[in-house]
């Protein structure tokens, strides 16, 4: 492989690097979010409401990053003639029927889509890592 092939490999594997950074970031807050969440249906009350939709709130800060390093990533991949084929689906959380409402129901619609996403963010990850190991067996 010569300099200018590896030097593109590199800025692929660094974007890849990126986007797993943010997806990891993002579990993190989602894992909160999560927990805040049964604490919010098993009768937390105002405050574990509160603290659910502040996780969720960095969360979705940091999946509107991660779509940002996807569109990189994908730049880098074509570059070495790698194709994504793949994006991470954000949904929204049901904020404000969360507030609004404030019961069980809307608690559980909450809750339904925390998992999803947390499912999403990890199918989006094992993908980025699959990409990067192809990445590492040709440099």
């Amino acid at each position: 492989m010569n300099d200018i092939a590896r030097k593109e490999v590199n800025e692929a594997l660094l974007a890849g690097q990126r986007v797993l950074d943010s997806l990891d970031k993002a579990s993190r807050y989602l894992d909160k979010a999560r927990t805040w969440g049964v604490i919010d249906i098993i009768g937390g009350g105002f405050i574990s409401g509160l603290m659910k939709h502040s996780n969720l709130s960095d969360a979705q800060a940091c999946l509107n990053g991660v779509k940002r390093d996807m569109e990189d990533f994908k730049r880098e991949l074509r570059d070495v003639s790698m194709v994504c084929d793949f994006d991470v689906e954000i949904g929204t959380f049901l904020t404000f029927a969360d507030f609004f409402w404030d019961g069980l129901i809307a608690d559980f619609m909450v809750q339904s889509r925390i998992n999803e996403t947390r499912r999403n963010v990890e199918q989006a990850r094992a993908k980025v890592v699959a990409m990067m190991n192809s990445l590492r067996s040709i440099h």
